[in-house]
């Protein structure tokens, strides 16, 4: 009887583990299937990830390979690459509506700015965000009727502090034959969203984040025109000024 109460034990511990590993695994495919499948329709860019892995142990997340591509019209391969990201959140938070994570660390991601001095492409990705999250036209939405099957709120989050690091910025201008120059992006750190009892969706991080990145990257962009300008031969004084106030006009644009 000893014997067969320990064996059921065993078996129980065994059949716990593996279910543990299957909610892993299936945890992690679905991060992945979800941003590969809803991050496009929200950026209405292709958006790529290598993997994702998260312990419902520790909290403790590992994201690789993320490239986000770029809006329609630009001829930069992508828009934001990164290489690594690690996250640490509340395993138990994953089972209320609001999942809890206390930090969140992009590490060295590379962020092209190209713009023709009216617009740029990180400009665009957000107002596609913008325009899926119903910000986009000023026309106030239709009603609809009522469903059987009403689709399911957005879970909502809760960040406590979200860095970027170690990041640089591609700046590319179009009126300067695509001519490039690789520059530093300031450190990025956000606290405290959705801290309160609303949460925030992940289209608002989203958000959040992208404006965060473009501001970094017009700001530090400003000041790189004068490299752009000496990889580029014919380029006069005035054509020189007109780069640099012309990438600081987007910063005012704000």
């Amino acid at each position: 009887m000893k014997k067969l109460i320990i064996r059921l034990l065993i078996a129980l511990v065994v059949v716990v583990i593996l279910a543990v590993l299957a909610v892993g695994l299936f945890l992690d495919g679905a991060i992945k299937r979800g941003v590969e499948t809803l991050g496009p329709k929200l950026t209405k860019v292709d958006i790529k990830l290598a993997s994702v892995s998260l312990s419902l142990f520790s909290g403790a997340g590992t994201v690789k390979g993320l490239v986000i591509g770029n809006p329609e019209g630009y001829k930069t391969p992508s828009a934001i690459s990164v290489g690594t990201a690690t996250l640490a959140l509340k395993p138990g938070s994953l089972l209320s509506d609001k999942i809890v994570i206390k930090s969140i660390n992009v590490q060295g991601p590379e962020i092209t700015f190209e713009t023709d001095l009216r617009h740029n492409n990180l400009s665009k990705l957000l107002a596609n965000v913008q325009e899926a999250m119903g910000g986009g036209t000023t026309e106030p939405a239709k009603p609809q009727a009522p469903t059987q099957k009403e689709a399911k709120p957005a879970r909502k989050l809760q960040v406590d502090e979200f860095i970027i690091t170690g990041g640089k910025i591609n700046v590319s201008v179009s009126v300067l034959g695509g001519q490039a120059v690789t520059i530093p992006l300031p450190d990025i750190r956000l606290q405290d969203l959705g801290t309160g009892p609303e949460g925030i969706t992940a289209a608002e991080l989203t958000k959040k984040v992208l404006v965060a990145i473009e501001k970094s990257a017009v700001t530090a962009s400003a000041s790189a025109a004068t490299g752009l300008g000496k990889g580029v031969v014919d380029l006069g004084s005035n054509s020189l000024q007109k780069v640099t106030k012309g990438i600081g006009g987007l910063f005012k644009k704000k």
